[in-house]
């Protein structure tokens, strides 16, 4: 038995949420352990749909224990509306199922509003990244500058005025450079004392529970947001989120050491997608990028947004299992790929005249990288619902064993539906 790390390969949306839920029927406690409300999935159960964005998986489990890590960046106001909302679908959230780090860091108001100016006057620019402007970024900023205010500090009046002052100090310099109002002390004391008695319930040391849990033989699972190639370090740079995403960051973020966590399951879309700005070499802007995103359903959790569509890039995930140390990877999607005469895959790209194997880390390099393709025959046949490998027509086969043998890691699931059941276990990651 291990303890289970689920991390995106790609640029996110790679189909966590059906998997972290699958996983999570065999899991004790489920961690979120980094992001915050930015980044979102829907869990399909009995027909019935929950769009989470904040609260881990396991969250409308019976009988788990869902906790929220100190890598995260929490929005109070957003937790309390994801539990009210919740609360009306039947799941009821108490500190019996969900728990916060006390030392995880606070999204304020004023954060959500420098996101936003910050992306207006980009904007302006041609510069802008694409964030979801709900205060991510700027709250990560303060965490890594000592001036954020934490849960914990919802607990201690005494002190809370003066770290107050602290961080505005910090923001009201940001808005008078930027034209904009100052926020006032008693606004921020206000925002923060409105919601102090709803949120301190849920807070603990999270460290030490998943210690004890570890040592009691619990099975936990570790739940990221974002995707791989999003990561601060190892991401298409700027165009990334702002914390750390690959599998590392689930120690970090959890106060768990490295050694317990276990397997490496990376969620790997069996086409790409991407949300917002970036470099994506393999991006289709024709018909077939069109019927991946109609049959794909293409569109964010969160924001809504339309997102773009392309060929697998296998160097890319690649990468992302060496930065990840992927055990094995939960393939989705592939019942998407259905009805297409030829699929393409990635192996590398070509830049400046010279072959490479992978996306280097500068901005323009990645804008002139071309991708390299190996082409493969499609299938007619339908895959949906597809629950062995005895139902999946011979070219879908061909597909899968070519995506291993490039991105050098196993399939361990194999997604065929947004329903859980239709999943082919090749590899449970609680025994491996």
């Amino acid at each position: 038995m291990t303890n289970v790390v689920v991390v995106g390969s790609q640029w996110g949306d790679e189909g966590k949420g059906k998997i972290v839920d699958w996983l999570s029927e065999r899991a004790d406690i489920v961690v979120r352990f980094q992001g915050g409300h930015n980044a979102g999935h829907t869990l399909v159960i009995d027909g019935i749909s929950y769009k989470l964005s904040l609260l881990p998986s396991g969250i409308v489990r019976p009988g788990k224990i869902a906790v929220i890590g100190n890598g995260v960046v929490l929005d109070p106001h957003a937790l309390l509306a994801e539990i009210e909302k919740l609360g009306a679908q039947g799941v009821k959230v108490t500190p019996e199922n969900l728990r916060v780090a006390d030392n995880a860091t606070l999204i304020l108001s004023l954060h959500r509003e420098l996101d936003g100016m910050r992306e207006d006057a980009a904007s302006n620019s041609g510069t802008k990244i694409g964030t979801t402007r709900r205060g991510i970024g700027p709250a990560y900023e303060d965490k890594v500058g000592r001036r954020a205010i934490r849960v914990m500090d919802l607990a201690d009046m005494e002190t809370l005025p003066g770290k107050v002052d602290r961080i505005l100090t910090h923001h009201n310099a940001l808005r008078r450079g930027l034209g904009e109002k100052e926020v006032s002390h008693e606004a921020i004391m206000q925002e923060l004392t409105s919601v102090a008695d709803r949120v301190l319930p849920f807070r603990e040391t999270v460290w030490e529970l998943l210690d004890k849990q570890r040592r009691k033989g619990a099975r936990i699972l570790f739940e990221g947001a974002q995707g791989s190639l999003l990561d601060i370090d190892h991401g298409t740079y700027p165009f990334v989120t702002s914390s750390n995403t690959v599998a590392g960051q689930a120690s970090a973020g959890s106060g768990m050491g490295p050694g317990a966590l276990g397997y490496i399951l990376g969620i790997t879309k069996a086409y790409t997608t991407r949300v917002g700005e970036g470099p994506f070499p393999t991006e289709l802007k024709d018909e077939i990028g069109q019927f991946l995103g109609e049959k794909g359903h293409e569109f964010g959790t969160v924001t809504g947004r339309k997102r773009r569509c392309g060929w697998f890039d296998a160097a890319l995930v690649r990468q992302s299992v060496a930065t990840n140390g992927i055990t094995g990877i939960a393939l989705t999607k592939l019942d998407v790929l259905d009805g297409l005469d030829e699929l393409k895959i990635c192996v590398g790209y070509m830049l400046d005249g010279e072959q490479i194997d992978h996306l280097p880390a500068s901005q323009g390099a990645q804008a002139r990288a071309e991708p390299i393709y190996v082409t493969l025959e499609g299938w007619k046949e339908s895959t949906v619902g597809a629950r062995s490998w005895a139902d999946l027509p011979a070219q879908a086969i061909k597909y899968v064993r070519q995506v291993e043998e490039l991105i050098g890691a196993p399939v361990a699931l194999l997604s065929t539906s947004p329903e859980r059941d239709d999943t082919i276990l090749v590899t449970d990651p609680f025994e491996d």
